[in-house]
């Protein structure tokens, strides 16, 4: 751990050139890639007390300035870890080059989210440098987002818990904004199950189908039975829950044979209506019935991961919203769309809500960030920071 220094006083942080040099470090799942070992040293010479909180071989990073249980802090969140380039041949640019043509910055992570951890990196530096603030700012920095996040911002909220840090409340800066900068902030996120169903029947011929137990036709009805169920019609928060059906699978060449098993996925984005426990009870019910109807064997597994949540309007989500107005001029939207992220593990730690970037273009070939949003999203986080600590 460094020891925070006093009195540091530098010159403001360009947040388009901190997301250029964070773009440079191919910090593709689960490489760090030198984006933490840069913000580290970034912070640090600011004199923030830095600890990399390391687990399983994800790289994540600590940082605070002010005393350790201060009676209040502000924290961000956010993540250096990029999606894989795909086919790096179709890019115009290259993917980690952070090519600035056309007002815009170009490279894997320009959008998602690598100018949103610039941004607030840039905003708490200048802050405290300029206002040393009435408590804590925290940056809690993960190298483990995009991947199965088991090992990202949880080690560092286990890490808090055991070390006596914490924050009291929180903004993620994902790229929360579909087509104009301010339009929309995050104050929950549905809930995500996946279920995979595997049909077991016994093979045969096609020609004699009463001598086999064909796996398909159970398969069909379970899928159209999930698929047909209306889960809710939404709540005051949230839009009706969903399901998709993501593969049917049965891997059969053959065109005279009856297989043996085949297979069933499908995707849940719930709503505070329910919980990953009910849910899962249900699909197991559902599949049970056809599994006796058809005489088959039906094998579900589940995976939640991660349940709803929802942080009531109120005072940090009508704080940031006036200070996404004063620089945008944008009311934004109060939103709980979306898929998952990080704040599905921040809510049981603090209060949390979500604001950053328009997020058109990420996980894109050619993902890029309009150079003048990233200027726009620092003077939001400072201004937040301000507000927070007047």
């Amino acid at each position: 751990m460094v020891n925070q220094q006093e009195g540091v006083r530098q010159v403001p942080i360009d947040p388009v050139s901190l997301t250029a040099d964070l773009i440079r470090c191919p910090s593709v799942t689960p490489e760090e890639g030198g984006a933490l070992v840069l913000l580290e040293q970034v912070l640090t010479d600011a004199g923030f007390t830095c600890t990399r909180v390391d687990r399983n071989g994800t790289s994540n990073l600590y940082a605070r300035w002010g005393n350790r249980g201060a009676n209040r802090s502000f924290g961000f969140n956010g993540h250096t870890d990029v999606v894989p380039v795909g086919d790096e041949s179709a890019w115009s640019v290259p993917p980690f080059g952070a090519v600035e043509k056309d007002g815009m910055l170009w490279g894997r992570g320009a959008t998602d989210m690598k100018s949103g951890v610039a941004a607030f990196v840039a905003a708490a530096v200048d802050f405290v440098t300029d206002t040393p603030p009435d408590g804590a700012v925290i940056l809690a920095i993960t190298g483990d987002e995009e991947g199965d996040a088991t090992d990202g911002t949880v080690a560092l909220l286990d890490w808090m818990q055991a070390n006596g840090e914490a924050m009291t409340d929180c903004l993620v800066g994902e790229p929360t904004s579909p087509n104009t900068m301010g339009e929309m902030m995050k104050i929950g996120r549905r809930g995500s199950l996946t279920a995979w169903f595997e049909v077991t029947g016994m093979q045969g011929h096609s020609a004699y189908p009463h001598r086999a137990k064909n796996p398909l036709p159970a398969l069909a009805r379970l899928m159209d039975r999930l698929a047909s169920h209306e889960l809710d019609t939404g709540t005051d928060h949230f839009d009706a829950s969903t399901l998709a059906i993501v593969t049917m699978d049965t891997g059969n060449p053959a065109t005279n044979v009856i297989p043996a098993k085949c297979r069933g996925t499908v995707n849940i984005r719930f709503s505070d209506a329910h919980s990953g426990d009910s849910l899962s009870a249900w699909l197991r019910e559902e599949a049970s019935k056809v599994a006796a109807e058809f005489d088959v064997q039906i094998t579900p597994t589940i995976k939640v991961s991660g349940e709803s949540f929802l942080t009531p309007p109120g005072a940090l989500s009508d704080m940031i919203s006036k200070a996404v107005t004063a620089e945008t001029g944008v009311v934004p939207e109060l939103s709980t769309s979306g898929g998952t992220s990080d704040a599905r593990f921040v809510k049981d730690h603090c209060p949390v809500v979500e604001f950053g970037l328009v997020g058109q273009t990420m996980h894109q070939v050619d993902e890029r960030v309009e150079i003048a949003q990233i200027h726009q999203l620092k003077s939001i986080y400072a201004r937040i920071l301000t507000d927070y600590f007047a």
